[in-house]
């Protein structure tokens, strides 16, 4: 008895979803993350509005004074979704436990100088606070915001950045100095040189234009704030004391420079849509530079000394250099 095997091609009608093909037209594929995020954005039949803001709807384009032809050109270069999220920060996950446990095992981390230790705790470890802070900021971009694209996004930003809190905690753990972590909360609610950093975090928890608090945030004081820590004082650190804490903030410093790509491409696509959206986004920009500054100044004398301004004017003129690349005019910048 002999059997003939023949296979036969199905031609699909179409590639891709109704609502990407409405898009991108019929016959063309789709990735998981353009099926998974656009035209998800609920936009009727939400039966009321909410009773703690009559004024808006549930999901309500109104709640920052940017507008766009399409919410879903706020896209992530990544292509960022749940599985990919996970995966990506999977990885890096592994690598961070790796440098934590070799830090550990060799007493890497238990065996640094006193000298960096102190700048550790001074400097680096009150930060953890700051991170929750970007949490909370994140996640109530990822409440308000509008369109998928962006919302899922600044979602996994705020996971993120608790990630990043959890390793400063690690970071003294791995220093075998639990004490130092009451020391950095200390500081963080009373120091004098903290108090004006902890008065903007504040202060932008409460902001009510998602968008506002994306531009200050995640563009500037991020934007300020790593390139100070986690580039210029780890150099410090590394050409006194050794690699060791370039080995334990590795996950800061590749988040941040992915996490870049994601922030420089909403705010250039914003900013490209139409001029008010241009004007407003150089307007928040002036405010949340200024603001920044001032708040980041006493821990740049913390971690520089004398030394602190000529740095701080070098990040500032960089982050100018950014957000002009991405379309927001530097006129007022120093406002």
């Amino acid at each position: 008895m002999s059997m003939d095997l023949r296979t036969i091609t199905i031609q699909p009608l179409r590639q891709t979803f109704g609502h990407l093909a409405r898009r991108m037209g019929a016959d063309k594929p789709a990735s998981r993350y353009m099926e998974g995020t656009m035209d998800l954005q609920p936009v009727e039949n939400f039966h009321y509005r909410p009773t703690w803001d009559p004024a808006h709807a549930i999901f309500d384009p109104s709640r920052t004074r940017i507008s766009m032809k399409d919410w879903y050109a706020l896209k992530d270069p990544r292509q960022f979704y749940y599985g990919a999220w996970t995966l990506a920060r999977g990885r890096m996950q592994e690598t961070t436990g790796a440098d934590f446990d070799l830090a550990e095992e060799l007493g890497l981390a238990s065996g640094y100088p006193a000298a960096g230790k102190a700048s550790v705790t001074r400097v680096i470890l009150p930060l953890r606070h700051l991170a929750w802070a970007a949490n909370l900021n994140n996640a109530s971009i990822a409440a308000y915001g509008y369109g998928i694209a962006i919302s899922q996004a600044a979602a996994y930003a705020s996971m993120d950045q608790l990630g990043i809190a959890q390793f400063i905690t690690r970071l003294a753990l791995a220093m075998d100095d639990v004490e130092a972590l009451a020391e950095a909360k200390q500081a963080w609610l009373a120091a004098p040189e903290w108090q004006g950093l902890r008065h903007y975090a504040e202060d932008m928890m409460v902001m009510q234009d998602w968008f506002q608090l994306f531009v200050a945030q995640n563009l500037v004081l991020d934007g300020l704030l790593y390139p100070l820590v986690y580039e210029h004082l780890n150099e410090r650190l590394t050409a006194a004391h050794g690699p060791v804490m370039t080995l334990l903030t590795r996950f800061q410093r590749e988040w941040y420079a992915e996490n870049t790509k994601w922030v420089d491409a909403v705010i250039k696509a914003a900013a490209a849509d139409n001029p008010a959206n241009k004007a407003t986004l150089g307007e928040w920009f002036a405010a949340a530079l200024a603001r920044s500054r001032s708040a980041l100044a006493p821990i740049a004398e913390l971690a520089w000394g004398a030394d602190a301004a000529g740095v701080m004017d070098e990040l500032v003129q960089q982050l100018e250099a950014r957000a002009a690349k991405a379309g927001i005019p530097r006129q007022g910048a120093h406002a």
